[in-house]
């Protein structure tokens, strides 16, 4: 395996790629609950990735861009099923019974894990104090997340049932930080948007044996379902993949993996804000402190990436100062 370069890009394309997958992945937490309301969870999941890789892939062929390119087949295949079924999955399936907002939080260790599975970079990361810092911080967020469900079930209470979607959602965030690294360092051949839409079509074709061994066939009259569902379907599929899902995607393949994942920075804030006013949802105390820990956990982790980042500025712009005079010099031997 080589490691990934970091293509250039416009900082301008940079800035609103980051900004759509901070504002509409934070509010897919709340629509994805709004969508399984009416719509079961993983129908839904094939619904919008299948209809969303299609819709993308018949833009690119009105665009005249190739359709099929046999050396992305696996690269393509293996980061759709572990981004989409198995993160974005977990994500679908636990909402059915925990609220958008801890769903949210809980998936907010994210980068955690992403300092954690890039062997690549474990060199440069464990060598870093507050990287380390940062690792030990987080586990203890996600500890205090899972420490007031486990009181509550040793004490008798009725949240036993959510503690398995609560592990569900850990692996699920495994998941999504394994695919997002084998993106990263398995880069594709082609067009980046041909990938991206065969990627949400594979994962929502793998979506519907899922959907039938679970009956979610049996029972289903989408004449009954409602609206505002449908309207959450639509969202989820025009913003949260075409749009935010997409731009991650290129993210991954222009900026540091780390730095990518600080979606996790503003994803549960807004996930929060709209699940407290506009689903009703109850955050308590502790939940909302281990947020706060978790997102320090986050920014201490990335804090040697910007550091560096910053250095790498620095030491660039004294080249091209310094660059010119010694060409003079060079040229009045």
């Amino acid at each position: 395996m080589t490691p990934a370069t970091n293509k250039s890009a416009s900082p301008l394309l940079v800035i609103i790629a980051f900004a759509t997958v901070y504002i509409v992945w934070g509010s897919t937490y709340f629509f994805i609950q709004m969508a399984i309301h009416g719509i079961p969870p993983l129908l839904m999941g094939a619904m919008r990735f299948f209809t969303a890789g299609s819709l993308l892939l018949i833009w690119c062929a009105i665009k005249g861009e190739k359709l099929f390119n046999r050396n992305s087949i696996v690269p393509t295949a293996v980061t759709g099923i572990l981004l989409l079924c198995g993160g974005n999955g977990a994500v679908i399936w636990v909402e059915q019974k925990l609220p958008s907002a801890m769903v949210a939080i809980l998936v907010s260790a994210a980068p955690i894990w992403f300092v954690l599975l890039d062997k690549q970079s474990w060199g440069i990361n464990f060598k870093s104090k507050s990287t380390i810092a940062g690792l030990i911080v987080g586990f203890t967020g996600v500890i205090l997340l899972f420490g007031e469900q486990l009181d509550t079930i040793f004490a008798g209470g009725s949240v036993a049932s959510k503690l398995p979607g609560m592990l569900l959602l850990i692996l699920g965030s495994i998941a999504w930080s394994s695919g997002s690294l084998y993106a990263k360092h398995h880069p594709t051949e082609g067009s980046g948007a041909v990938n991206v839409a065969w990627q949400m079509i594979i994962a929502g074709l793998l979506f519907l044996p899922g959907s039938w061994l679970d009956h979610e066939f049996d029972h289903l009259n989408l004449s009954q379902v409602p609206l505002k569902a449908w309207g959450a379907l639509s969202y989820l599929i025009v913003f949260g993949s075409i749009a935010a899902y997409s731009a991650y995607v290129w993210l991954l393949q222009v900026r540091p993996a780390t730095q990518v994942s600080t979606y996790a920075y503003v994803n549960p804030v807004i996930a929060v804000i709209l699940g407290m006013f506009f689903a009703g949802e109850h955050v308590s105390m502790l939940q909302i402190i281990g947020l706060v820990i978790i997102l320090g956990s986050v920014l201490l982790i990335n804090l040697s990436k910007y550091r560096k980042t910053k250095s790498d500025v620095a030491i660039h712009t004294e080249q091209i100062v310094v660059k010119p005079d010694a060409s003079l010099q060079e040229c009045a031997k």
